[in-house]
This record gives structure tokens, sequence and C-alpha cells, in this order.
């Protein structure tokens, strides 16, 4: 991917992400990921029904990083299953971790697969999918 239109995509999510809320609202499961080393606090709230995840949205505060990459990954989950939440989630963990992974089912996820080249970076790129793992797990016992 050229990188002026990763950049572009990355400030985008941040400067306007997707589904940023203030507030609680009634009938979401909330999940809270931090980051220990930075600033990043994120409370990711999801609404599941009929085992669809049927709305998602995310307030705190995070670096461009990791506010980025939940912006774009509540994106994508929007309307999955739980069983497809999961497999999005091991693929996107498995480029960030530089493992084999399905490049057309991360879609514009994509952006982060050089973030290996910044150790320190991988982290936030993380800091989401490792919360919605969680949530995922207990949604499926």
């Amino acid at each position: 991917m050229d990188k002026n239109l990763r950049r572009e995509i990355i400030l985008d999510n941040f400067q306007n992400p997707f589904h940023k809320k203030d507030g609680t609202f009634d009938g979401y499961i909330k999940i809270n990921t931090n980051n220990e080393s930075c600033i990043d606090n994120l409370d990711i709230y999801f609404k599941v029904e009929g085992g669809y995840i049927i709305d998602a949205y995310f307030n705190g505060e995070a670096c461009a990083i990791s506010t980025s990459a939940t912006s774009i990954m509540l994106r994508r989950l929007i309307g999955k299953t739980i069983l497809e939440a999961e497999n999005l989630l091991k693929n996107y963990q498995n480029m960030i971790n530089e493992k084999p992974y399905d490049e057309n089912l991360l879609e514009d996820l994509i952006v982060y697969d050089e973030i290996y080249l910044q150790p320190n970076r991988k982290n936030c790129a993380l800091l989401p999918s490792k919360a919605i793992e969680r949530l995922v797990k207990d949604l499926k016992k």
C-alpha cells in the first residue's frame, strides 16, 4: 500500500473516528483496554443480538494508532457474527505479529501491515483487538 494513502487512512480515523461517542447506552457490553506505558485508555461498547455484533462504539483517550485501529476495527466488526469477528481478530493479530494472514479479510485494517517495523507501536495497534478478543471468548461460552 502506498505510504501516503496509509498515512491518510490512519490520520482520518484518528481525527474523525468511526463511532466514537460519549456516554453509555442500554444493552451494550463494555470492555476497557489500556496501555500501561502510555496514555491509551479506551472503553469499547458492543451490542450483540442473535450471535451478531449489531452495533459498537468507543470512547476514551488514546494515541493515533490505537484510536485509528479501534475506529477501523469497529467498522469491520459491525454486522459480523461472533465467529466472523474471531476470525478477523486472529488474522489482524497474525498480521501485526508477522504470521500468515488473509489480506483480503482485513480490508482497510491492512494499513497496519508494516507496524512491526516500529516495535514500540505494535502494542498500540493490538490494543483494541486484544480487548475485543476477550469479549468474543466470553460471548462464545
